[in-house]
């Protein structure tokens, strides 16, 4: 290779892309991680927001792993219910949250107790501090059961709690074995928006003359992180791991991760 063309500014753009890429890691893992531990055949209990785009799975483990239901929370038809979800990486399931209006209507798809659907009645921002006190007597009243939805505020704080209540609206019997929400092909996806956004940036970076010394060298970087993200793809770690290690990236870039990854 001909060394005496190479430009510091393509030191720049791989520096970039190993950025964006380990961002892609984070999500391609989450991704991979949680299709390898929901097979098709297992069903589980979902959230459903149309007016939002939310379809999602919900799960009693954590809140990397998706939309979580609190270990103080009832079940629907039984109490107040409590959900959790992300709104920056790792699926950001409530990414949309805010949008969310007096009026809408979510709807709980649960195995053994049918499809309990609540209505939007109001929202607020309390801090991060804020204890939710659940209302014991709607245990044994059905009618003013609500539901709560939970994430953090604003984007890249974990400064606040932003807030949506819902009331029980009414519960139907639905097929539990109907077709469950899946993301098998997300990651796959991810990995080939990030090949693309490469070879884009390595046709634009042009060399003036005939050495291609830096648009080569930045097509084998892109290569070499699409590769790493197939990787990731068919031997998923935990997304938590990369989240967490991507914090001191972010405090450089002047955002707490910590607060994004622990508050959303």
């Amino acid at each position: 290779m001909d060394l005496k063309n190479f430009k510091i500014s393509t030191i720049i753009v791989i520096i970039a892309l190993l950025i964006i890429g380990l961002y892609a890691v984070t999500e391609v893992t989450y991704f991979s991680a949680k299709n390898n531990a929901e097979p098709d055949n297992v069903t589980a209990p979902v959230v459903y927001i149309p007016s939002i785009g939310v379809n999602e799975k919900i799960n009693n483990v954590s809140i990397s792993q998706g939309v979580f239901i609190d270990e103080q929370s009832y079940k629907p038809t039984q109490g107040d219910v409590v959900l959790f979800g992300h709104r920056t990486l790792q699926g950001s399931a409530f990414l949309r949250l805010n949008e969310l209006k007096k009026g809408d209507v979510v709807s709980l798809k649960w195995p053994d107790l049918g499809e309990i659907n609540y209505t939007i009645k109001s929202s607020k921002v309390v801090p991060a501090s804020y204890l939710l006190d659940l209302n014991e007597s709607h245990v044994a009243d059905r009618n003013h059961q609500q539901l709560y939805l939970i994430t953090c505020h604003p984007i890249g704080s974990a400064s606040q709690r932003l807030i949506y209540i819902a009331d029980y609206n009414c519960s139907s019997l639905y097929d539990a074995n109907s077709e469950q929400p899946s993301n098998f092909w997300t990651p796959w996806l991810i990995t080939l928006g990030f090949f693309i956004f490469g070879l884009i940036v390595t046709f634009l970076f042009r060399d003036k003359g005939k050495s291609k010394i830096n648009q080569r060298i930045i097509l084998i970087a892109v290569i070499l992180i699409t590769i790493a993200l197939v990787i990731f793809i068919l031997f998923p770690g935990s997304s938590q791991y990369w989240a967490d290690n991507l914090q001191w990236l972010n405090s450089l870039m002047g955002v707490s991760f910590m607060e994004i990854i622990y508050g959303c």
